[in-house]
């Protein structure tokens, strides 16, 4: 008699796959939270009062905080950063202050103790001597628990008031680099009673701060051999050197990635992870977009995507403009006017706002688009609500456009923080534009569930391929709620742990989980794969997509003033990021066979061709250059530099532009009447722009980035972010070059695809499906 052998189905398959993904959820909040919790115990403290060794009272937390407010307040996070934190134009202020501090140090000794009026007039020797007191003095931690007092000494007192005195002249005279004149003006808010802000002059708080995160970069943890930014910003006159930490993890990451990469490949081919064709190669689903159903919420939908375009072209421009500003800040061609209506921090702003505006909209148009085909019909009063969110959004763009000029610009007093600049980059918007964006993401979240609430009813597997979709929809309004956890109060640490959150969690997690789950179910629905295998495949996906990507969060946490286990968790997780893009890959070139077996018939053709672009961008945007700059070696040399941006172009637009672009004529093929389809004009658009983005990264930005880590590598993180490292010959001609790729993406990528999406608007098919007639 033959032996018992147990078999495993295909639905105890999906159920243990359900369970790991539950399980790697689980596991993957709890490290983060947990690690969140120790961020908050261990973070550098906001001392109640800052005094000399006499007890001379120089600064308050009121001020440090004010100061803080003020830096928000005038968006000066979409100019330069902190801690590495926010833009490249201008300087990291915690470096330069940090560099300001120790040479002011440096000086005040070689007069006190050697009669000389600057450190430069030092023999060697006494140099040496010096600098070794200064690096002594500046790592000793005289932070006091008990008395919430931070005590300073002399020369460190002269050093934070040549501090005061450096940015009190940048902000009331400019600086030639991007800051006008009188940007920061005591008329622009009341005396008293402010929103943030303490009394007194703005000036010296904001400087305060400054001094406060350059003395939190070089004071050594009580107890501890580094620093609370684990030795960073790179500054031999400060002490602060490399960890040993970046240097393993570094190191045992890239180890780790290696031998998970192959285990994570096996079990993928070993157990047939990928979806698999639902046709015969002779035999090619044949899709009539003539006699597809069509509801009116669809054909609604159609003034989402035409809105997307338009937002597009528009922060495509000031993408432009922001590269200009690189070479001549304080002048466009003469056109000073240009300058004064968008200053580089107001500029910054709307082009990192806008696009997530239009990749949002145009995956909350998908989402209007399909629900209807997963409930089976379209319920009473869904086009009314559909109307009712678009009117929404356009009140969302239109005010927040105007509340950060207005809040940047200092014309809104008390009320900068309720309507106008937020202050931290990526979440510019002002609070109440906030809570317009999460009530808007709840009507999206009301309608899609009306939409698909007869699917949802029909799915008896709650773990099903529509349920899936449903949690992921869920997960968008879901996960913005983070966004209220801060305010211009927080510490800078703590706020920027929750701040990431909001970017690397939902707009690159979260997004990205519904993206992958749609990908899913178009295809399922389209007749292209199968829907066990696909849904096999995406719980695959998704546990070493959220297995990796939520920890590797933490890849933002080394050196903002968290602790150092962060520096090991975040470039072991970060880098393991790598292998969920990679298999991407492997289902492009599925798509790719998948849209030659339907020939030129196939009307898809055009939406496949930017999923393509959008898994090779995946891989070398998000995956390779992000691995790049991820390594705590590179990125302790990198934080904060022109590296950052080619990573970051190579994701935002590559993947996620590249998606919404892609579902974006998903929807509008079948909605616009096929006659007027022009996939030529699209053909041009997606080569425009991939030709476009792939050329600013090659030509300007990796090429400027590892100039610039070299600079920071010979000369310090100070130098590498001073004004004068753009002036650089070859920097220059690198920044000069970048019109050209500039100019192939916007004329030939942006504006056809904004033209077609324009037109598309006039030549909508009717709706031939009533509400709550079955499609």
């Amino acid at each position: 008699m033959a032996p018992h052998v147990k078999t495993i189905t295909p639905t105890t398959k999906k159920t243990l796959l359900k369970q790991v993904l539950i399980v790697t959820l689980i596991l993957s909040f709890t490290v983060l939270i947990a690690g969140g919790l120790w961020i908050f115990k261990t973070m550098a403290p906001q001392p109640g009062t800052i005094q000399t060794t006499n007890g001379q009272v120089v600064s308050t937390i009121k001020e440090i905080k004010g100061g803080q407010a003020v830096w928000q307040k005038y968006g000066l996070m979409d100019y330069g950063s902190v801690l590495g934190q926010g833009s490249y134009l201008g300087p990291d202020y915690t470096a330069e202050a940090l560099h300001i501090l120790t040479q002011s140090m440096q000086n005040y000794y070689a007069k006190n103790d050697f009669g000389k009026s600057s450190f430069n007039e030092l023999t060697e020797e006494q140099k040496i001597t010096v600098r070794e007191r200064v690096i002594e003095e500046i790592k000793e931690n005289r932070y006091n628990e008990e008395t919430d007092a931070l005590v300073i000494t002399d020369a460190q007192f002269y050093g934070l008031q040549e501090i005061r005195k450096y940015y009190a002249d940048i902000f009331t005279n400019g600086n030639g680099n991007g800051i006008l004149p009188g940007l920061i003006n005591e008329g622009d808010i009341p005396e008293t009673d402010r929103a943030w802000v303490a009394e007194g002059d703005q000036l010296k708080q904001i400087s305060d701060f400054f001094f406060w995160t350059a003395w939190l970069s070089a004071a050594k943890r009580p107890n501890d051999t580094i620093t609370y930014t684990n030795n960073w910003p790179y500054d031999l006159d400060a002490g602060n050197t490399m960890p040993y930490s970046a240097i393993w993890w570094s190191a045992a990451s890239t180890a780790l990635l290696i031998l998970l990469t192959a285990v994570i490949l096996y079990f993928h081919y070993r157990y047939h992870f990928g979806m698999q064709e639902a046709y015969e190669p002779d035999k090619f689903p044949k899709i009539n977009l003539q006699k597809l159903p069509l509801t009116p919420s669809q054909v609604k939908s159609g003034k989402y995507f035409t809105i997307v375009a338009l937002l597009f072209l528009i922060q495509a421009g000031l993408g432009g403009l922001l590269a200009h500003y690189y070479i001549d800040p304080d002048s466009f061609y003469g056109l000073d006017w240009i300058v004064n209506l968008l200053p580089f921090n107001i500029a910054k702003t709307y082009h990192l706002q806008l696009a997530i505006f239009w990749i949002a909209t145009a995956w909350l148009g998908m989402g209007v688009y399909v629900a209807p085909i997963i409930g089976g019909k379209e319920p009473k009063k869904q086009g009314l609500l559909v109307n009712i969110l678009f009117w929404a959004l356009i009140v969302l763009v239109g005010g927040s456009v105007i509340g950060e000029w207005l809040g940047a610009k200092g014309y809104l007093g008390n009320l900068w923080f309720l309507l106008g600049h937020q202050g931290w980059e990526y979440l510019e918007l002002g609070r109440l534009w906030q809570v317009v964006l999460a009530v808007g993401m709840l009507i999206w979240l009301f309608i899609v569930f009306r939409g698909m609430r007869s699917g949802l009813r029909a799915e008896t597997d709650k773990g099903g391929l529509i349920h899936l979709l449903f949690y992921a929809s869920i997960a968008v309004p879901a996960f913005y709620v983070f966004a209220f956890f801060y305010n211009p109060g927080s510490n800078f640490t703590y706020s920027d742990y929750w701040r990431w959150w909001i970017i690397h969690l939902w707009v690159e997690g979260i997004f990205e989980v519904f993206a992958v789950v749609v990908i899913g179910f178009l295809m399922v629905h389209l007749g292209l794969v199968t829907r066990k295998s696909t849904l096999r495949a995406l719980y695959f996906q998704l546990t070493i997509l959220m297995g990796s990507g939520v920890i590797g969060i933490g890849h933002h946490y080394y050196y903002n003033g968290s602790a150092e286990i962060w520096i090991g968790l975040g470039a072991v997780f970060s880098a393991l990021e790598v292998i969920p893009l990679t298999l991407l890959i492997l289902e492009a070139y599925d798509q790719y066979k998948m849209m030659k077996a339907g020939g030129v018939d196939f009307p898809y053709r055009s939406t496949f061709w930017f999923l393509i672009s959008t898994a090779i961008w995946n891989l070398v945007g998000a995956g390779v250059l992000g691995f790049l700059i991820n390594l705590p070696a590179v990125n302790y040399y990198e934080h904060g530099s022109y590296l950052t941006p080619a990573h970051g172009h190579g994701s935002m637009m590559g993947v996620y532009g590249m998606f919404a672009i892609a579902v974006l004529l998903f929807c509008l093929r079948n909605i616009v009447k096929p006659e007027t389809w022009n996939d030529k004009l699209l053909k041009i658009s997606c080569w425009g722009l991939n030709i476009g983005l792939a050329g600013m990264i090659i030509v300007t930005l990796l090429p400027v980035g590892m100039i610039q880590m070299q600079t920071a590598f010979e000369s310090g993180f100070w130098a590498a972010r001073a004004a004068d490292f753009y002036n650089i010959p070859i920097v220059n001609k690198l920044l000069w070059i970048r019109v050209i790729p500039d100019t192939i993406f916007i004329l030939f990528g942006v504006v056809p695809l904004a033209y077609f999406a324009v037109k598309s608007l006039f030549h909508l098919r009717k709706p031939n499906r009533k509400e709550g007639e079955n499609l």
